[in-house]
Parts: C-alpha cells; sequence; structure tokens
C-alpha cells in the first residue's frame, strides 16, 4: 500500500482527499494556515484540515515552504507519492523531489490551456464550451509538468464557477482513482505539454469584477457567472457600490453604460456589443434585490449613464 502525503486546502481538495484514503495510506496532510473565512471572519480549519482530522491524520500547516526545513519533514515521512489539488502555495525543487515517485497535481484544466491559479474561473468567462482536468506530475514551473491523464466535461450556458467546481472535483477523483496505482506501477506513460495554446489563468483580483461597458454583453454576463462569488460583477450608483446577482444578454443598443429601458422586467443597459439585462443586484450594505425593488426608489432616466 502506497504511502501518501496529501497537499490541498478546499473543498474542492477535500473531494480528492476522500479518494486518496481508498487509494493507500495517507501519513500525512499538508494544508494553508488557519485563515478568517466567512462573514464573521472567524478564524476555521480548511476543509482539507477538518477532513485530516476527522480522519485522524497528521496535518502540516507551514507559512512558508522555501527557505525552510519542511522539506526535511516530509523526507521523513518516507512517502512514495505526494497527491497535490488546490493547495495554494508554488512547490520548491527541494519539496517535489522528495517523494519517491514525485508529486502529482489534480489541475481543473485542460493544459496547456489555462495554467495558474484560477481555471475554472477564466474557462467560464472566456466562453470554453468544455473544460476538463488533468493529472500531471509537477515540475519547477506553473503548470507545466508532463501529463498522467485527462478528462473533460462540457460547460453548460448557465455555468457558475461553483457548478463547475463540483463537477470537476468529482472527475479529478476518479482521475486518481483509475491512474495513481498504475503510474506508481510504472504503467502510465507521461505525455509532454504541447507548446501550442497555453494560456495563463491569473489569480484573480477584485479589479476583474469592475463591470466594464466598452465590453461585449456577452463577455460581462460570462464573467458574472465565471467570477461567482468573488469578485463577481459590480459597478456603483451614486458612489455606493452595487452588485449585479443576475443578468442576462439583450439585443439592445446604445452609448456604452446608456439605460435603455428600466421596469419590473429588469434594467436594460448598453455595452460595446449588445445589452445587459440587469434582474437582480445588491447595493452596498443592503439585501439582495430584483430590479423592481431597486427601480421602486430610484429615477433612472431612458439615455443617461448613471453608473461607473
Amino acid at each position: 500500500m502506497p504511502r501518501i502525503v496529501f497537499m490541498g486546502t478546499p473543498e474542492f481538495a477535500a473531494v480528492q482527499l476522500r479518494a486518496c484514503f481508498a487509494l493507500g495510506e495517507v501519513v500525512a496532510v499538508v494544508t494553508q494556515p488557519d485563515k478568517p473565512r466567512g462573514r464573521g471572519q472567524e478564524v476555521s480549519a480548511s476543509p482539507v484540515k477538518a477532513l485530516a482530522l476527522e480522519k485522524n491524520v497528521p496535518v502540516l500547516q507551514p507559512v512558508k515552504l522555501r527557505g525552510t526545513p519542511f522539506a526535511r519533514e516530509l523526507q521523513a515521512l518516507d512517502a512514495d507519492v505526494a497527491i497535490v489539488a488546490a493547495y495554494g502555495k508554488i512547490l520548491p525543487q527541494d519539496v517535489l523531489d522528495t517523494p519517491r515517485h514525485g508529486c502529482l497535481n489534480v489541475h481543473g484544466s485542460l493544459l496547456p490551456r489555462f495554467r495558474g491559479a484560477a481555471p475554472i474561473q477564466w474557462a467560464i468567462a472566456s466562453g470554453d464550451a468544455k473544460t476538463g482536468v488533468c493529472l500531471m506530475k509537477m515540475d519547477a514551473g506553473m503548470d507545466t509538468g508532463p501529463v498522467i491523464a485527462r478528462g473533460e466535461v462540457p460547460i453548460a450556458p448557465d455555468e457558475t464557477s461553483p457548478t463547475l467546481y463540483d463537477k470537476l472535483a468529482v472527475l479529478g477523483a476518479r482521475l486518481l482513482t483509475e491512474n495513481v496505482g498504475p503510474y506508481l506501477a510504472g504503467q502510465r506513460p507521461l505525455e509532454a505539454q504541447p507548446t501550442e495554446g497555453v494560456v495563463m489563468a491569473p489569480m484573480l483580483k477584485k479589479e476583474d469584477g469592475r463591470l466594464d461597458f466598452t465590453r461585449p454583453a456577452v463577455e460581462l454576463e460570462r464573467r458574472l457567472r465565471g467570477f461567482t462569488p468573488w469578485p463577481g460583477l459590480y459597478t456603483t450608483y451614486q458612489g455606493q457600490g452595487l452588485k449585479l446577482l443576475a443578468v442576462r444578454v439583450g439585443s439592445g443598443s446604445g452609448k456604452p453604460g446608456e439605460v435603455l429601458s428600466a421596469g419590473p422586467d429588469g434594467l436594460e443597459l448598453a455595452c460595446a456589443e449588445g445589452s445587459l439585462v440587469v434582474t437582480q443586484l445588491q447595493p452596498e450594505g443592503k439585501r439582495a434585490m430584483n430590479a423592481a425593488g431597486f427601480l421602486s426608489s430610484r429615477k433612472l432616466d431612458l439615455g443617461t449613464a448613471p453608473f461607473s
């Protein structure tokens, strides 16, 4: 039975950890230090740490990996392989070299498309028709290692990051179940990633969610779905933040940001191409409301551009 070190942090990674318990002996779990989470910002354990404690597996939470004794701690565990999924830190070479058969990463994209920290969000925002999971052997680059196995899933027209995360988590666990044993037995060839088609998926910033009416409406609608729950899609109205919660693409036209219609069916705003019909939104510090509720106490004149 192989000795496995698991490295991961969010719920996506916890699904992979559950699969690892059936693949061998999980001798330790490495996860991010406890952080404030949720609306109350209470310090709490990551989903991976919570599962490890439930299974009585030792938990390591190093603040830093590079230039620290962490690789020696890992060496003492005598691991055959490390399984990494959404850990949140870049592994230095001394850590990559420690497990007998290296470190395998469960990455939520069809590499080399969407290397980086936010592949699931950017796949939706970019309008891709499909995405998937790659199980790869890690090297020192950013998601550049050779691929052991891959699987695909379609991206639905109404897909959001949370729904796609759930689908890819299940797919990743299946790839682990089907391929880790054969890989350790030398029965899985490594496929070098092609040099063509490389696209990066950088970590999301709050600014990525700012509503930019000079973009096509279809792109803004995809961004809302891809950037849910954070940073979402937001703008300002009369100096106050305003988050868009539900929109659809319309066929109206006008100057970017211009109010085309405002009624019970939604607030229609012109974009560079097409229009965005806002049906649900949330002013800063207030509850979510439908467009009719928002407009009941605000007069938006047609032809004006009140959002910025």
